[in-house]
């Protein structure tokens, strides 16, 4: 489903070139339940960028479905992630000006999966725990409960791949339990493929397939 080649990309912070994702080559199947782990600044949210078409790569390709990110058009681009792809990003990034139910939805105003949308945010809703907050604004929530609307609105599209970046940073203990099951749930049931970046190696044992990540460099990890 997802071919990574030969991935690079570097920034140039004062005199310092830093290389943030260093040759990076990866094959991910359908269904694949990927982690990635490493330190602050070790790259990892800079690779998922590049997987997710955030982030154009210095050399190498991100070839989704057959398609080769960066040789279609912004639209194209565009649509092909809100088709396919589902982001919980490191901060929960809600909108302070909707409700939790409209920032659920806000993906599909640009979708054409429209049908039975705002029943389905509702179900999500209910399924991370705030099916009553359904009408209240991002301030009047705790930074758990809008890392949940953040949760579930990744889930409206009902994408074929999921990208997490620190995806249970901020919830605590309990939450994060339940949270990691429901995501083994989508990815048993629904066969979405998850990337699932994070310095935690409890979370990182979650993953079928895991990867450790070090100064750009990515490296399998041995579950044996």
């Amino acid at each position: 489903m997802i071919e990574i080649i030969n991935l690079l990309k570097s920034y140039i912070i004062g005199s310092e070139t830093i290389m943030a994702v260093d040759n990076v080559s990866l094959n991910i199947s359908g269904g694949d339940f990927i982690t990635i782990m490493g330190h602050s600044g070790s790259g990892k949210t800079t690779l998922l960028s590049l997987i997710g078409g955030l982030t154009k790569p210095e050399k190498g390709a991100v070839i989704i479905k057959g398609t080769e990110l960066w040789s279609i058009s912004d639209n194209d681009l565009s649509e092909l992630r809100n088709q396919n792809m589902g982001f919980i990003y490191q901060f929960s990034s809600l909108i302070p000006t909707l409700n939790v139910l409209e920032n659920v939805l806000l993906p599909t105003a640009f979708s054409k999966k429209k049908n039975n949308a705002q029943d389905y945010a509702l179900e999500l809703l209910n399924i991370v725990g705030l099916g009553n907050r359904q009408t209240s604004y991002p301030s009047q929530l705790s930074g758990g409960q809008q890392r949940r609307v953040a949760i579930a609105r990744a889930f409206i599209n009902k994408p074929q791949i999921l990208l997490a970046d620190e995806p249970t940073g901020d919830l605590d203990e309990e939450t994060e339990a339940e949270i990691l099951a429901l995501f083994k749930k989508m990815n048993i049931e629904q066969k979405i493929t998850f990337i699932c970046v994070t310095h935690s190696s409890e979370i990182a044992k979650k993953g079928n397939i895991q990867y450790r990540m070090t100064s750009g460099v990515l490296t399998s990890i041995d579950k044996t």
